[in-house]
Protein backbone atom coordinates (compact mmCIF):
# COMPACT_ATOMS: atom_id res chain seq x y z
CA UNK A 1 0.00 0.00 0.00
CA UNK A 2 1.19 3.33 -1.02
CA UNK A 3 2.15 5.80 1.76
CA UNK A 4 0.48 9.31 1.76
CA UNK A 5 2.87 11.71 3.40
CA UNK A 6 1.41 13.74 6.71
CA UNK A 7 -0.35 17.13 5.56
CA UNK A 8 1.53 19.73 6.59
CA UNK A 9 -1.10 22.20 8.59
CA UNK A 10 -1.89 25.55 6.68
CA UNK A 11 -1.11 28.29 8.77
CA UNK A 12 -3.44 31.34 8.12
CA UNK A 13 -3.03 34.71 9.34
CA UNK A 14 -5.84 35.45 12.48
CA UNK A 15 -9.10 37.42 11.69
CA UNK A 16 -8.05 41.07 12.09
CA UNK A 17 -11.23 42.82 13.68
CA UNK A 18 -13.07 42.40 16.52
CA UNK A 19 -16.13 40.14 16.91
CA UNK A 20 -16.64 39.93 20.25
CA UNK A 21 -16.63 42.82 22.80
CA UNK A 22 -19.46 44.15 21.04
CA UNK A 23 -21.34 45.55 24.87
CA UNK A 24 -18.26 47.36 25.97
CA UNK A 25 -17.38 49.11 22.52
CA UNK A 26 -20.88 50.43 22.04
CA UNK A 27 -20.47 51.34 26.06
CA UNK A 28 -17.32 53.53 24.66
CA UNK A 29 -19.42 55.57 22.74
CA UNK A 30 -21.69 56.90 25.22
CA UNK A 31 -20.10 59.92 26.07
CA UNK A 32 -19.46 60.97 22.38
CA UNK A 33 -23.57 60.14 22.44
CA UNK A 34 -24.27 62.86 25.44
CA UNK A 35 -21.86 65.18 24.11
CA UNK A 36 -23.55 65.08 20.52
CA UNK A 37 -27.05 65.81 21.60
CA UNK A 38 -25.68 68.54 24.24
CA UNK A 39 -24.38 70.36 20.63
CA UNK A 40 -27.59 70.67 19.68
CA UNK A 41 -28.11 73.70 21.98
CA UNK A 42 -25.31 75.32 20.37
CA UNK A 43 -25.95 79.26 18.95
CA UNK A 44 -25.26 77.94 15.47
CA UNK A 45 -23.81 75.07 13.61
CA UNK A 46 -20.42 75.40 11.77
CA UNK A 47 -19.09 72.93 8.93
CA UNK A 48 -16.89 70.42 9.92
CA UNK A 49 -13.46 71.37 9.38
CA UNK A 50 -11.49 68.71 8.18
CA UNK A 51 -8.80 66.41 10.02
CA UNK A 52 -10.94 67.18 13.26
CA UNK A 53 -11.39 63.17 13.51
CA UNK A 54 -8.18 61.20 13.50
CA UNK A 55 -7.01 59.86 10.14
CA UNK A 56 -9.84 61.17 8.16
CA UNK A 57 -8.70 62.26 4.46
CA UNK A 58 -5.50 60.62 5.60
CA UNK A 59 -3.66 57.49 3.53
CA UNK A 60 -4.91 53.72 3.97
CA UNK A 61 -3.74 52.33 7.35
CA UNK A 62 -1.09 49.57 7.00
CA UNK A 63 -0.93 48.67 10.16
CA UNK A 64 -4.82 48.80 11.65
CA UNK A 65 -4.44 50.51 15.42
CA UNK A 66 -7.58 48.20 16.52
CA UNK A 67 -10.94 48.76 18.30
CA UNK A 68 -10.77 50.99 20.39
CA UNK A 69 -8.99 53.92 17.94
CA UNK A 70 -11.61 52.74 15.61
CA UNK A 71 -14.28 53.42 17.56
CA UNK A 72 -12.49 56.39 19.74
CA UNK A 73 -12.91 57.76 16.32
CA UNK A 74 -16.23 57.46 15.76
CA UNK A 75 -16.74 59.20 18.95
CA UNK A 76 -14.96 62.20 17.39
CA UNK A 77 -17.50 62.13 13.99
CA UNK A 78 -20.47 61.59 16.23
CA UNK A 79 -19.58 64.58 18.03
CA UNK A 80 -19.17 66.50 14.85
CA UNK A 81 -22.04 65.15 12.83
CA UNK A 82 -25.02 66.08 10.81
CA UNK A 83 -27.21 67.91 13.28
CA UNK A 84 -30.64 67.24 11.69
CA UNK A 85 -31.77 66.04 15.16
CA UNK A 86 -31.26 69.60 16.50
CA UNK A 87 -34.61 70.92 18.05
CA UNK A 88 -33.72 74.12 15.46
CA UNK A 89 -34.07 71.51 12.21
CA UNK A 90 -36.97 72.70 9.81
CA UNK A 91 -35.55 72.16 6.95
CA UNK A 92 -36.22 69.44 4.63
CA UNK A 93 -38.66 66.24 5.23
CA UNK A 94 -36.59 64.93 7.04
CA UNK A 95 -34.58 63.83 10.92
CA UNK A 96 -32.63 61.81 13.06
CA UNK A 97 -33.69 58.70 14.46
CA UNK A 98 -35.48 59.00 18.01
CA UNK A 99 -33.48 56.75 20.59
CA UNK A 100 -35.72 53.71 20.55
CA UNK A 101 -35.37 53.73 16.54
CA UNK A 102 -31.18 54.13 16.96
CA UNK A 103 -31.67 50.99 19.32
CA UNK A 104 -33.73 49.35 16.64
CA UNK A 105 -31.08 49.90 13.87
CA UNK A 106 -28.40 49.05 16.77
CA UNK A 107 -29.64 45.55 17.10
CA UNK A 108 -30.78 45.38 13.83
CA UNK A 109 -26.87 45.61 12.35
CA UNK A 110 -25.82 43.22 15.18
CA UNK A 111 -28.80 40.50 14.69
CA UNK A 112 -30.68 41.55 11.83
CA UNK A 113 -28.86 39.41 9.62
CA UNK A 114 -30.94 39.59 5.87
CA UNK A 115 -35.08 40.31 5.29
CA UNK A 116 -35.41 36.71 4.89
CA UNK A 117 -35.12 33.31 6.76
CA UNK A 118 -36.85 32.35 9.75
CA UNK A 119 -35.74 34.43 12.68
CA UNK A 120 -37.46 36.93 14.94
CA UNK A 121 -35.85 39.87 12.77
CA UNK A 122 -38.19 38.39 10.07
CA UNK A 123 -41.39 38.41 11.89
CA UNK A 124 -40.68 42.06 13.14
CA UNK A 125 -40.82 43.16 9.28
CA UNK A 126 -44.28 41.91 8.76
CA UNK A 127 -45.48 43.48 11.57
CA UNK A 128 -43.78 46.52 10.91
CA UNK A 129 -45.46 46.46 7.44
CA UNK A 130 -48.92 45.87 8.78
CA UNK A 131 -48.79 48.14 11.35
CA UNK A 132 -48.05 51.08 9.18
CA UNK A 133 -50.35 49.84 6.75
CA UNK A 134 -52.64 50.35 9.64
CA UNK A 135 -51.53 53.48 10.93
CA UNK A 136 -51.53 55.53 7.46
CA UNK A 137 -55.06 53.93 6.77
CA UNK A 138 -54.71 51.50 3.84
CA UNK A 139 -56.88 48.47 2.63
CA UNK A 140 -56.63 44.76 4.63
CA UNK A 141 -54.64 42.80 2.67
CA UNK A 142 -52.14 45.46 0.54
CA UNK A 143 -48.86 43.37 -0.15
CA UNK A 144 -45.62 45.62 1.27
CA UNK A 145 -41.93 46.37 0.70
CA UNK A 146 -39.73 48.15 2.80
CA UNK A 147 -37.02 49.97 0.43
CA UNK A 148 -34.17 52.28 1.27
CA UNK A 149 -36.34 55.54 0.49
CA UNK A 150 -38.59 57.16 -1.64
CA UNK A 151 -37.02 57.10 -4.73
CA UNK A 152 -36.53 53.32 -4.86
CA UNK A 153 -40.43 53.33 -3.86
CA UNK A 154 -41.32 55.36 -6.91
CA UNK A 155 -39.36 52.92 -9.10
CA UNK A 156 -41.24 49.99 -7.41
CA UNK A 157 -45.03 51.64 -7.71
CA UNK A 158 -44.69 53.07 -11.17
CA UNK A 159 -42.91 49.75 -12.01
CA UNK A 160 -45.79 47.84 -11.07
CA UNK A 161 -48.22 50.63 -12.65
CA UNK A 162 -46.30 50.22 -16.36
CA UNK A 163 -46.44 45.91 -16.06
CA UNK A 164 -50.45 46.00 -15.23
CA UNK A 165 -50.78 48.57 -18.41
CA UNK A 166 -48.80 46.89 -20.88
CA UNK A 167 -50.59 43.35 -19.64
CA UNK A 168 -53.45 44.46 -20.47
CA UNK A 169 -52.43 45.37 -24.07
CA UNK A 170 -51.20 41.59 -23.72
CA UNK A 171 -47.29 42.18 -23.38
CA UNK A 172 -45.08 41.63 -20.54
CA UNK A 173 -42.65 44.64 -20.26
CA UNK A 174 -40.73 43.19 -17.49
CA UNK A 175 -39.94 40.04 -20.01
CA UNK A 176 -39.73 41.85 -23.10
CA UNK A 177 -39.29 45.34 -22.82
CA UNK A 178 -41.35 48.35 -24.01
CA UNK A 179 -42.59 47.72 -27.22
CA UNK A 180 -41.45 49.45 -30.60
CA UNK A 181 -43.39 52.66 -31.17
CA UNK A 182 -44.96 52.32 -28.10
CA UNK A 183 -45.37 55.05 -25.84
CA UNK A 184 -46.70 55.45 -21.60
CA UNK A 185 -47.44 58.40 -19.57
CA UNK A 186 -47.39 59.28 -16.23
CA UNK A 187 -49.26 62.08 -14.82
CA UNK A 188 -48.46 64.00 -11.95
CA UNK A 189 -48.95 67.55 -10.66
CA UNK A 190 -46.48 70.31 -11.84
CA UNK A 191 -45.04 70.10 -7.83
CA UNK A 192 -45.07 66.58 -7.52
CA UNK A 193 -41.37 65.42 -5.91
CA UNK A 194 -38.43 64.76 -9.06
CA UNK A 195 -38.43 61.40 -8.30
CA UNK A 196 -41.16 60.97 -10.21
CA UNK A 197 -39.35 62.00 -13.62
CA UNK A 198 -36.33 59.55 -12.33
CA UNK A 199 -38.34 56.68 -11.95
CA UNK A 200 -39.60 57.09 -15.78
CA UNK A 201 -35.68 57.45 -17.10
CA UNK A 202 -35.17 54.35 -14.80
CA UNK A 203 -37.97 52.67 -16.50
CA UNK A 204 -37.15 53.28 -19.91
CA UNK A 205 -40.09 55.70 -20.75
CA UNK A 206 -37.98 58.59 -20.02
CA UNK A 207 -38.05 61.98 -18.10
CA UNK A 208 -40.37 63.52 -20.69
CA UNK A 209 -42.77 60.58 -20.42
CA UNK A 210 -44.36 62.74 -17.17
CA UNK A 211 -47.20 65.03 -17.81
CA UNK A 212 -46.80 67.93 -15.04
CA UNK A 213 -50.39 68.65 -14.57
CA UNK A 214 -50.98 72.73 -13.49
CA UNK A 215 -52.26 72.92 -9.75
CA UNK A 216 -54.34 75.27 -8.41
CA UNK A 217 -53.77 78.05 -5.81
CA UNK A 218 -54.29 75.48 -2.97
CA UNK A 219 -51.41 73.33 -4.70
CA UNK A 220 -53.74 71.28 -5.57
CA UNK A 221 -54.20 69.24 -8.75
CA UNK A 222 -56.37 70.49 -11.36
CA UNK A 223 -59.03 67.39 -11.89
CA UNK A 224 -59.80 69.19 -15.49
CA UNK A 225 -56.49 69.43 -16.59
CA UNK A 226 -55.89 65.74 -15.52
CA UNK A 227 -58.71 64.28 -17.13
CA UNK A 228 -57.87 66.54 -20.73
CA UNK A 229 -54.27 65.21 -20.67
CA UNK A 230 -55.31 61.80 -20.72
CA UNK A 231 -58.30 61.98 -23.19
CA UNK A 232 -55.90 63.82 -25.46
CA UNK A 233 -52.91 61.34 -25.10
CA UNK A 234 -55.49 58.48 -25.61
CA UNK A 235 -56.61 59.81 -28.87
CA UNK A 236 -53.22 59.66 -29.91
CA UNK A 237 -52.27 56.10 -29.07
CA UNK A 238 -50.65 56.85 -25.87
CA UNK A 239 -50.56 54.20 -23.28
CA UNK A 240 -51.91 55.95 -19.77
CA UNK A 241 -49.39 54.29 -17.25
CA UNK A 242 -50.67 55.85 -14.23
CA UNK A 243 -51.40 58.96 -12.47
CA UNK A 244 -49.66 59.86 -9.37
CA UNK A 245 -51.73 61.87 -6.17
CA UNK A 246 -49.70 63.97 -3.56
CA UNK A 247 -50.38 63.17 -0.02
CA UNK A 248 -48.46 65.80 1.26
CA UNK A 249 -46.21 67.84 -1.40
CA UNK A 250 -42.69 68.39 -0.51
CA UNK A 251 -42.49 72.06 -0.90
CA UNK A 252 -45.83 73.03 0.60
CA UNK A 253 -47.12 70.06 2.03
CA UNK A 254 -50.29 70.28 -0.10
CA UNK A 255 -52.49 67.08 -0.30
CA UNK A 256 -54.58 66.57 -4.15
CA UNK A 257 -57.72 65.67 -3.80
CA UNK A 258 -57.08 62.18 -4.04
CA UNK A 259 -60.61 60.37 -4.05
CA UNK A 260 -61.74 62.84 -7.08
CA UNK A 261 -58.19 61.89 -8.44
CA UNK A 262 -59.01 58.53 -8.55
CA UNK A 263 -61.83 58.83 -10.17
CA UNK A 264 -60.38 60.45 -13.17
CA UNK A 265 -58.16 58.10 -13.13
CA UNK A 266 -60.87 54.88 -12.98
CA UNK A 267 -62.42 56.45 -15.90
CA UNK A 268 -59.88 56.09 -18.08
CA UNK A 269 -58.60 53.17 -16.72
CA UNK A 270 -55.26 54.24 -15.09
CA UNK A 271 -53.64 53.25 -12.08
CA UNK A 272 -53.84 55.34 -9.48
CA UNK A 273 -50.53 55.59 -7.10
CA UNK A 274 -50.48 58.32 -4.01
CA UNK A 275 -47.45 59.38 -2.97
CA UNK A 276 -47.32 59.64 0.94
CA UNK A 277 -43.61 59.99 1.24
CA UNK A 278 -44.65 62.78 3.77
CA UNK A 279 -47.68 63.12 4.49
CA UNK A 280 -49.92 59.33 4.45
CA UNK A 281 -48.29 59.11 8.06
CA UNK A 282 -50.98 62.15 8.61
CA UNK A 283 -54.04 60.16 7.43
CA UNK A 284 -53.64 58.34 10.92
CA UNK A 285 -55.13 61.96 12.94
CA UNK A 286 -58.66 61.62 12.80
CA UNK A 287 -58.42 65.68 12.67
CA UNK A 288 -56.84 65.68 9.19
CA UNK A 289 -58.46 62.35 7.77
CA UNK A 290 -61.00 64.75 5.98
CA UNK A 291 -57.53 65.56 3.18
CA UNK A 292 -56.83 61.83 2.49
CA UNK A 293 -60.01 60.86 1.51
CA UNK A 294 -60.66 58.31 -1.27
CA UNK A 295 -56.88 57.13 -0.58
CA UNK A 296 -57.89 53.60 0.23
CA UNK A 297 -58.83 53.05 -3.44
CA UNK A 298 -55.82 53.64 -5.05
CA UNK A 299 -53.72 50.90 -6.57
CA UNK A 300 -50.12 51.65 -4.60
CA UNK A 301 -49.02 53.88 -1.91
CA UNK A 302 -45.60 55.10 -0.31
CA UNK A 303 -44.46 56.10 2.57
CA UNK A 304 -41.15 56.92 4.22
CA UNK A 305 -41.54 56.11 7.77
CA UNK A 306 -38.07 58.06 7.88
CA UNK A 307 -39.76 61.25 7.92
CA UNK A 308 -42.85 61.58 10.16
CA UNK A 309 -41.67 58.50 12.58
CA UNK A 310 -38.14 59.48 13.00
CA UNK A 311 -37.11 56.02 12.56
CA UNK A 312 -33.59 57.58 10.82
CA UNK A 313 -32.58 57.59 6.89
CA UNK A 314 -32.97 54.83 4.78
CA UNK A 315 -36.51 53.52 5.18
CA UNK A 316 -38.92 53.48 2.47
CA UNK A 317 -42.33 51.90 1.72
CA UNK A 318 -44.26 50.93 -1.12
CA UNK A 319 -47.69 49.20 -1.06
CA UNK A 320 -49.47 47.78 -4.01
CA UNK A 321 -52.98 46.31 -3.44
CA UNK A 322 -52.27 43.77 -6.64
CA UNK A 323 -49.03 41.73 -5.28
CA UNK A 324 -49.14 39.40 -8.34
CA UNK A 325 -48.41 42.43 -10.87
CA UNK A 326 -45.71 43.62 -7.81
CA UNK A 327 -43.89 39.97 -8.39
CA UNK A 328 -43.88 39.79 -12.20
CA UNK A 329 -42.19 43.59 -12.97
CA UNK A 330 -39.95 42.98 -10.14
CA UNK A 331 -38.77 38.87 -10.15
CA UNK A 332 -35.24 38.55 -9.88
CA UNK A 333 -35.84 34.90 -11.66
CA UNK A 334 -34.65 31.21 -10.38
CA UNK A 335 -31.19 30.69 -9.62
CA UNK A 336 -29.89 27.51 -8.01
CA UNK A 337 -27.44 28.48 -5.42
CA UNK A 338 -30.47 30.56 -3.89
CA UNK A 339 -34.40 28.26 -4.70
CA UNK A 340 -32.17 25.17 -4.64
CA UNK A 341 -30.74 26.11 -0.63
CA UNK A 342 -34.20 26.35 0.55
CA UNK A 343 -37.54 23.75 0.66
CA UNK A 344 -40.82 25.71 -0.82
CA UNK A 345 -42.82 28.46 0.67
CA UNK A 346 -45.17 26.24 2.23
CA UNK A 347 -42.83 24.15 4.46
CA UNK A 348 -43.41 23.98 7.94
CA UNK A 349 -39.42 25.10 8.81
CA UNK A 350 -37.46 23.72 11.71
CA UNK A 351 -34.30 25.59 10.87
CA UNK A 352 -33.79 28.93 10.46
CA UNK A 353 -32.66 28.09 6.81
CA UNK A 354 -35.54 25.90 6.19
CA UNK A 355 -37.34 28.34 3.63
CA UNK A 356 -36.89 31.91 2.35
CA UNK A 357 -39.56 33.17 4.32
CA UNK A 358 -40.94 35.83 1.98
CA UNK A 359 -41.40 36.94 -1.62
CA UNK A 360 -39.20 40.75 -0.93
CA UNK A 361 -36.61 39.31 -3.31
CA UNK A 362 -38.69 39.23 -6.48
CA UNK A 363 -41.37 42.08 -5.08
CA UNK A 364 -37.82 44.82 -4.76
CA UNK A 365 -34.48 46.17 -6.24
CA UNK A 366 -32.65 44.50 -3.74
CA UNK A 367 -31.93 40.67 -3.24
CA UNK A 368 -29.82 41.28 -0.03
CA UNK A 369 -30.96 44.03 2.36
CA UNK A 370 -31.59 44.33 6.11
CA UNK A 371 -34.94 44.24 8.00
CA UNK A 372 -35.58 48.10 7.47
CA UNK A 373 -38.95 46.97 9.29
CA UNK A 374 -37.30 46.23 12.95
CA UNK A 375 -37.34 50.06 13.28
CA UNK A 376 -40.90 50.98 12.05
CA UNK A 377 -41.89 48.39 14.68
CA UNK A 378 -39.56 49.54 17.81
CA UNK A 379 -40.81 52.95 16.90
CA UNK A 380 -44.37 52.11 16.68
CA UNK A 381 -44.46 49.74 19.51
CA UNK A 382 -43.14 52.94 21.62
CA UNK A 383 -45.02 55.34 20.96
CA UNK A 384 -48.61 53.72 19.08
CA UNK A 385 -51.09 54.83 17.48
CA UNK A 386 -51.89 57.76 19.46
CA UNK A 387 -48.34 58.48 20.24
CA UNK A 388 -48.19 59.01 16.46
CA UNK A 389 -51.59 60.84 16.60
CA UNK A 390 -50.19 63.27 19.16
CA UNK A 391 -46.69 64.14 16.69
CA UNK A 392 -49.11 65.08 13.99
CA UNK A 393 -51.47 67.03 15.50
CA UNK A 394 -48.39 68.88 17.24
CA UNK A 395 -46.42 69.47 14.43
CA UNK A 396 -49.42 70.90 12.26
CA UNK A 397 -50.04 73.15 14.93
CA UNK A 398 -46.89 74.71 14.79
CA UNK A 399 -47.67 75.16 11.37
CA UNK A 400 -50.84 76.78 11.86
CA UNK A 401 -48.85 79.23 14.53
CA UNK A 402 -46.67 80.57 12.16
CA UNK A 403 -49.24 80.66 9.67
CA UNK A 404 -51.06 83.06 11.60
CA UNK A 405 -47.82 85.23 13.39
CA UNK A 406 -47.28 86.00 9.25
CA UNK A 407 -51.12 86.52 8.95
CA UNK A 408 -50.85 89.55 12.15
CA UNK A 409 -47.45 90.64 11.98
CA UNK A 410 -47.67 93.63 9.74
CA UNK A 411 -44.34 92.51 8.31
CA UNK A 412 -44.65 89.03 7.27
CA UNK A 413 -46.58 87.63 4.77
CA UNK A 414 -48.21 83.84 4.68
CA UNK A 415 -48.20 82.63 0.56
CA UNK A 416 -50.29 79.84 1.16
CA UNK A 417 -52.41 77.98 4.19
CA UNK A 418 -50.66 75.55 5.50
CA UNK A 419 -52.45 71.96 4.90
CA UNK A 420 -49.88 69.75 6.93
CA UNK A 421 -46.87 70.77 9.10
CA UNK A 422 -45.07 73.28 6.35
CA UNK A 423 -45.95 77.35 6.18
CA UNK A 424 -44.64 78.93 3.63
CA UNK A 425 -43.91 82.77 4.50
CA UNK A 426 -41.74 85.64 4.10
CA UNK A 427 -40.53 88.98 5.43
CA UNK A 428 -42.44 92.23 3.23
CA UNK A 429 -40.29 95.62 4.52
CA UNK A 430 -42.45 98.48 3.81
CA UNK A 431 -44.67 99.57 1.20
CA UNK A 432 -43.34 99.96 -2.61
CA UNK A 433 -40.32 97.14 -2.40
CA UNK A 434 -40.44 94.93 -5.71
CA UNK A 435 -40.47 91.53 -5.65
CA UNK A 436 -36.89 91.46 -6.35
CA UNK A 437 -35.44 93.49 -3.37
CA UNK A 438 -38.50 90.98 -1.64
CA UNK A 439 -36.92 87.79 -2.49
CA UNK A 440 -32.77 88.92 -1.97
CA UNK A 441 -34.18 90.27 1.61
CA UNK A 442 -35.53 87.09 2.27
CA UNK A 443 -32.68 84.95 0.97
CA UNK A 444 -30.17 87.36 3.16
CA UNK A 445 -32.40 86.42 6.14
CA UNK A 446 -32.20 82.69 5.07
CA UNK A 447 -28.67 82.87 4.87
CA UNK A 448 -28.50 84.31 8.76
CA UNK A 449 -30.19 82.12 9.72
CA UNK A 450 -28.18 79.22 8.76
CA UNK A 451 -25.27 80.80 9.87
CA UNK A 452 -26.30 82.34 13.07
CA UNK A 453 -28.60 80.75 14.98
CA UNK A 454 -29.91 76.98 15.57
CA UNK A 455 -33.28 77.80 13.66
CA UNK A 456 -32.26 75.99 10.23
CA UNK A 457 -35.65 76.35 7.74
CA UNK A 458 -35.02 75.89 3.62
CA UNK A 459 -36.90 77.89 1.40
CA UNK A 460 -38.67 76.75 -1.96
CA UNK A 461 -41.42 79.58 -4.06
CA UNK A 462 -44.84 79.88 -3.98
CA UNK A 463 -46.06 81.01 -7.38
CA UNK A 464 -42.58 82.59 -8.09
CA UNK A 465 -41.79 84.13 -4.53
CA UNK A 466 -39.34 83.21 -2.44
CA UNK A 467 -40.45 81.70 0.70
CA UNK A 468 -39.07 80.74 3.93
CA UNK A 469 -40.26 77.13 4.46
CA UNK A 470 -40.00 76.00 7.93
CA UNK A 471 -40.84 72.15 7.74
CA UNK A 472 -42.08 70.46 11.62
CA UNK A 473 -41.59 66.77 11.52
CA UNK A 474 -38.94 67.13 14.09
CA UNK A 475 -39.93 65.18 17.39
CA UNK A 476 -37.25 67.80 19.24
CA UNK A 477 -38.83 70.84 18.02
CA UNK A 478 -40.58 72.79 21.10
CA UNK A 479 -43.17 75.62 20.87
CA UNK A 480 -39.60 77.45 21.88
CA UNK A 481 -37.80 77.21 18.15
CA UNK A 482 -41.23 78.21 16.78
CA UNK A 483 -41.36 81.43 18.54
CA UNK A 484 -37.35 82.18 17.79
CA UNK A 485 -38.27 81.39 14.23
CA UNK A 486 -41.32 84.03 13.43
CA UNK A 487 -38.85 86.45 16.38
CA UNK A 488 -35.57 86.13 14.20
CA UNK A 489 -37.13 86.26 10.70
CA UNK A 490 -38.51 89.95 12.14
CA UNK A 491 -35.25 90.79 13.63
CA UNK A 492 -33.13 90.04 10.83
CA UNK A 493 -35.44 91.25 8.12
CA UNK A 494 -35.64 94.99 10.19
CA UNK A 495 -31.84 95.08 10.55
CA UNK A 496 -31.14 94.07 6.52
CA UNK A 497 -33.94 96.56 5.14
CA UNK A 498 -33.53 99.15 8.05
CA UNK A 499 -36.94 99.10 9.58
CA UNK A 500 -37.56 100.54 12.86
Amino acid sequence: MKEHPTPVPIQLPAEPSEIVRIASLFARLTPSFDAYTDGHAASSFPAYVKGTVPGDGGPLPVRGLGPEAAVDGLGVAVEHGSRISAPGWLSFVTTGATTVAAAAYAATIVAGGQRYLHQSFNTLEYTGLRWLAQLCGLPEGVTGVFSSGGSTSQVLALGSARQAAFERRGINVAEDGMPVGERGRIYASAVAHRTVYRAGAVLGMGRRSVTAIPVDGDGRMSLEALDAAIAADVRRGIVPIAVVANAGVTDTGAVDRIGRVGEVARRHGTWLHVDGAYGLIANAAPSLRHLFDGVEDADSWMVDPHKWLATGLGIGTVYVRDEGVLTRAFAEGDAPYLEGSFAPLDVTPVSQFDTIAGRWADQSLELTAPPRGVVVWAVLREIGLEGVIARVERHVGFARAVADAAVEHPRLELLMEPQLSIACFRYVPAAGADAVTIDSLNRRILERLRTETPIIPSSTTVDGRFAIRPCFINPRTTEREVEMLIDLVVRFGDELSGTR
